[in-house]
């Protein structure tokens, strides 16, 4: 086999790979590998190249026994860590072995989203079992016949049974959110007056919080495709944050404006704003407000009966209605979400 059939063999895999011939010096590397590796490796020794102790061993293993070999290559693109499953076999004909790098990054970040998911959810679920053990361990000995203790015990208990009740329905609601996520909604709907309902539905927790909400939108009808319920449950879950920071005695604002050419969207879209005057968030938090059990005040979050999951919930409809969700927030100067969604 010629060297420039070799080339074009190991050009033609469509990711990296590389050629190590029996001298330990890479014989053919493709375009992706340069671009992994580096340009110009062709002809130098691949551990000056890979650097990578078990990645090295696994070649030096495969040269000399000709048996397949695989390991794992970390690199690293600039913008994240990267993680390669690197397999290597050996070529009789051509006296080398043929090097191919996979890049399997994100199945190790599904994996870490999937472990950090289990832990959360066992930490947030830990904290009222742990409360309720206690207080069930107190009624039944020392308050045993302490009237006074036992209903204080007893409304404790059922705050923290409601909390882990809200925590199992937001985990339900997000799955199933998530499932349905690639399914576009074809429902048709009227958009104004869901969003009316909706603030109706929450004016007995503004004014109990004795924040006022209004409503700027248009008066003419907007009609829609989306499913009603899940952008009900957006409603819900920004005007409900936003009256529950915004402070006592503050304002909500939903805003809602139509666009015949929205730039988000690249064509016609409406636009809802849930703004509100509460203490604002540090810019530092925003990028990652919408991860799951992720809280900017995680005390006062829990105080207020925060999940962590509201704003997971949101992204991922939002995302299903082919939307978009933008925040804007400064320390001091309340906050402002919007939901752009195409219509």
């Amino acid at each position: 086999m010629t060297d420039t059939l070799l080339a074009e063999f190991v050009s033609a895999i469509p990711m990296p790979a590389l050629l190590v011939g029996q001298s330990e010096r890479i014989i053919a590397a493709n375009t992706e590998a340069q671009a992994l590796l580096g340009q110009a490796i062709e002809g130098r020794h691949f551990a000056t190249i890979l650097r990578q102790p078990q990645v090295i061993e696994v070649i030096e293993q495969c040269l000399r026994s000709k048996e397949p070999g695989r390991g794992r290559h970390l690199s690293n693109d600039g913008a994240q860590d990267t993680t390669f499953e690197m397999q290597c076999r050996s070529i009789n004909e051509a006296d080398a072995v043929l090097a191919v790098f996979q890049d399997v990054t994100h199945l190790e970040q599904a994996g870490q989203m999937r472990r950090d998911f289990v832990a959360n959810v066992s930490h947030e679920l830990r904290t009222p079992l742990t409360a309720l053990m206690g207080f069930i361990e107190t009624l039944q000995g020392p308050a045993r016949d302490d009237t006074a203790a036992r209903d204080r015990f007893l409304q404790i208990m059922a705050d923290e049974a409601n909390r882990m009740n809200r925590l199992v329905g937001d985990l339900l609601s997000l799955n199933r959110v998530e499932s349905e996520e690639r399914v576009r909604p074809k429902e048709p709907l009227e958009l104004t007056g869901l969003i009316q309902s909706t603030l109706n539905t929450l004016r007995p927790l503004a004014e109990d919080a004795g924040v006022t909400v209004s409503l700027d939108a248009p008066s003419e009808p907007i009609s829609m495709v989306g499913d009603s319920d899940q952008l009900r449950q957006v409603l819900t879950n920004l005007v409900e944050n936003a009256i529950k920071y915004g402070g006592v005695g503050g304002t909500v604002d939903v805003v809602v404006r139509l666009f015949e050419r929205d730039t988000a969207m690249r064509g016609p879209a409406v636009r809802i704003k849930i703004i509100d005057q509460g203490p604002g968030i540090d810019a530092k938090h925003l990028p990652r407000l919408t991860e799951r059990f992720y809280r900017a005040d995680s005390h006062r979050s829990r105080e207020l009966g925060g999940t962590g999951l509201g704003l997971a919930i949101v992204k991922h409809i939002v995302n299903r209605h082919r939307g978009r969700l933008r925040v804007e927030s400064e320390l001091g100067q309340g906050a402002v979400f919007t939901v752009i969604l195409p219509r």
